[in-house]
């Protein structure tokens, strides 16, 4: 089996109402408990927070995994995604903010214990919900981007991953936005206490600036089950889903809607979830192989929100395409 894990640690691992405490231990508890031998880091750095060692590099050493990251990670003004694992490097590549992208994509293949090669993606695509439409005209090209470098791998069949935090959702998926605006309210709540880059949404930063004369009532609703349930209802209708399209358009597999076509699966925030933005895609082939895929709500005891505002997202593939019941087979055990 070879596992997989895609988590958003949320502003580098620190805690910057704390005064930068780092979280190292909490995060390590839920990704230990999915016992990975891969990790999708995203938000794996702050651009305010260069001492080392980071809390990525702390968390390389305490889970015993290699750590892949952009050498320019600490210098950048975004946060930016790294992997780790334990399985043998066959080759790295760190395409630099590829396209409009303000963050780098992580390439990496590795052996996997059957001995065949295998390639995971790591990104972190473009929030911009402020910008509105134009924030998933970005994500497109973003994805746009990701689906040219990926491309000779399709062309070759060869099997290959793409995790990470898209801020989209699936076009079919649901989203309860009043849990999000609940949470957001909440979190602006405690502005005035804490430091704005704390990693955490706020209204401004979600509403357009056109809209914003509208955040008074935006207060209000969660206080009303009715309009709760109206704001579900628009904000669902009005949710960009462009990006997803494009990638299911390309052939990739949704690894979670494979394993679950009809649960929720929800991932953020981590304390009021309200969509599923963090995703693992296959390729086909890799794809036929996925047994389990889900978000890690609780690890080793500790509450996925108490370690970061994403749950993290696990997938276990076999190391080969489970064999098919024959005909006869499956005769004998419906009749049975």
């Amino acid at each position: 089996m070879t596992r997989i894990v895609s988590y958003n640690i949320l502003a580098g691992g620190y805690n910057l109402r704390e005064s930068g405490a780092r979280r190292t231990q909490q995060l390590a508890r839920i990704i230990r408990s999915a016992d990975p031998d891969i990790v999708g880091v995203i938000e794996a750095t702050h651009p305010q927070m260069t001492t080392s060692p980071m809390v990525v590099e702390e968390l390389a050493e305490t889970l015993g995994m290699q750590l892949v990251i952009d050498d320019e990670a600490r210098t950048a003004r975004e946060y930016q995604p790294a992997l780790l694992t334990r399985l043998p490097i066959l080759s790295t590549r760190i395409h630099k903010r590829p396209g409009l992208f303000n963050r780098s994509l992580i390439e990496v293949c590795v052996e996997e214990r059957n001995g065949q090669p295998l390639t995971v993606f790591v990104t972190h695509l473009s929030a911009l919900f402020y910008k509105g439409w134009a924030g998933n005209g970005i994500r497109e090209r973003e994805m746009t981007e990701i689906l040219r470098i990926m491309a000779p791998l399709r062309q070759q069949n060869k099997p290959h991953l793409l995790m990470g935090d898209f801020n989209s959702l699936s076009p079919s998926d649901p989203f309860k936005a009043s849990h999000l605006l609940r949470y957001i309210v909440n979190m602006d709540g405690l502005k005035s206490k804490t430091r704005a880059d704390d990693g955490h949404p706020h209204l401004s930063y979600v509403v357009p600036p056109k809209l914003r004369f509208l955040k008074p009532i935006l207060r209000v609703i969660p206080q009303s089950q009715l309009l709760c349930n109206l704001f579900d209802l628009a904000a669902s209708c009005y949710a960009p889903r462009g990006c997803m399209r494009l990638i299911l358009n390309a052939g990739y597999v949704d690894c979670y809607r494979r394993v679950h076509p009809h649960e929720w699966g929800f991932t953020c925030p981590a304390a009021a979830p309200a969509g599923r933005i963090d995703y693992i895609f296959a390729s086909p082939d890799l794809a036929a192989r996925v047994d389990i895929c889900e978000p890690i709500i609780e690890g080793d005891g500790l509450r996925g929100e108490d370690a970061s505002d994403h749950l993290a997202m696990t997938a276990r593939f076999s190391l080969s395409v489970p064999a098919m019941p024959r005909v006869e087979e499956a005769d004998s055990a419906t009749i049975s």
